[in-house]
């Protein structure tokens, strides 16, 4: 635990040390967020955050490879070459879309060349939980995973609407998904030096020392660049705990049967997966692109209702950690805990949405107005 806290440490410090000069350089070479009818944000703001994101990861990969323990993550495996072959392709189209924008289909053709990448390396789904334990051919071991990869990327995508948004729901996320992951290598006697928890651990790392910079008001959002590599970095830690689960092992003990790997990620990432549901089907019911832009998202509607920014990014932080901690709970504690925290958390966040408050500030404008938007910076794609 002691490796796993000092690689989080590397993670955050060094992408909060980076993001000024990140800044700097989105501001000298223009990498800026105008500001577009739709927008909350009163003024340009800089945006490849996702830059300094990157410094983070590469910082706590390189600590983690040097430790002790952790060394044994990149020991006789190609995983973390595999998984820096898709961090390196996605940050490189963030850039470029960050710069001069991307359509729809080029941005991707992009994500499915690094989950390609990544999955032909190595960071593959190679069962499911079908009648048993059903084993995945190659071909369709590669494709499901791509599908993977592209659902968790845009669901980020969409989710970066608001000042913080995106960053905390991550850090939720990746937190939960860390607890579960150290948790089910300790309680089966795994190797608990993995992937998969090592990379949950930095992005709880990376978003926490982005945040400072990015929340409400932000000075800089993480762009494309950032929502692409965290959307990329989620995936590959559930694909990877999932690969080294032996679903055998869990069937007879305390925990779950071997379906809870699968569905782990599902409550991690409700909320971005909703957020991206909702609009795909409102979109296409319109006879829109699914990937065209809108102000109808979770958070603008949280918006709509009279709840300020930071109000709102908290409640949406706090569903998420609702629905990713009593998934975890539920693997390790009797269900009638676990069922009773999820049913009073639940009571507590429907008074707390239905309440809002008076909304203030900008907020308030934005209620008046009517046209709630992105803050982020980070264009969905097709926009």
């Amino acid at each position: 635990m002691r490796e796993y806290l000092l690689c989080l440490l590397a993670a955050a410090a060094v992408t909060y040390l980076l993001t000024p000069p990140v800044r700097a350089l989105a501001l000298r070479y223009g990498f800026m967020a105008e500001v577009r009818d739709r927008d909350v944000h009163a003024s340009p703001t800089p945006r490849l955050g996702g830059l300094a994101m990157l410094g983070g990861v590469l910082a706590g990969l390189l600590l983690a490879s040097k430790l002790p323990m952790m060394r044994a993550v990149f020991d006789g495996t190609n995983t973390a070459v595999a998984l820096l072959s898709g961090v390196a392709i996605i940050v490189a189209l963030g850039v470029v879309d960050d710069k001069w924008g991307l359509d729809a289909p080029t941005k991707l053709a992009g994500q499915v060349l690094a989950a390609g990448v990544m999955a032909f390396q190595g960071i593959a789904i190679i069962w499911l939980p079908i009648g048993g334990t059903f084993v995945l051919d190659p071909v369709t071991s590669v494709l499901f995973t791509v599908l993977i990869v592209l659902i968790s990327i845009n669901a980020i995508n969409f989710i970066d609407g608001l000042d913080g948004l995106a960053a905390g729901i991550v850090m939720v996320a990746a937190g939960a998904f860390f607890a579960y992951s150290y948790l089910l290598s300790v309680e089966l006697g795994f190797e608990r030096a993995t992937l998969a928890t090592l990379v949950s651990v930095l992005l709880v790392g990376l978003t926490l020392g982005f945040l400072p910079h990015n929340f409400f008001p932000a000075r800089i959002f993480m762009g494309d660049t950032g929502s692409m590599l965290l959307g990329l970095l989620l995936a590959a830690g559930t694909i990877t705990l999932s690969g080294q689960v032996d679903p055998s092992a869990m069937a007879g003990g305390a925990l779950l049967p071997a379906l809870l790997p699968v569905l782990l990620p599902v409550a991690v990432m409700a909320v971005p997966l909703v957020d991206l549901l909702l609009a795909v089907i409102r979109r296409t019911r319109a006879g829109r692109n699914p990937f065209a832009p809108d102000k109808q998202h979770l958070h603008h509607r949280l918006l709509e209702m009279g709840h300020s920014q930071v109000r709102a990014v908290v409640l949406m932080y706090a569903w998420t950690a609702l629905l990713a901690g009593s998934a975890v709970l539920v693997a390790f504690v009797p269900a009638v805990y676990a069922g009773a925290f999820f049913v009073l958390g639940l009571l507590v966040l429907i008074v707390a949405v239905r309440r809002p408050g008076r909304p203030r500030g900008n907020a308030a404008r934005v209620a008046s107005a009517g046209s709630p938007s992105t803050s982020s910076g980070a264009s969905e794609t097709g926009s």
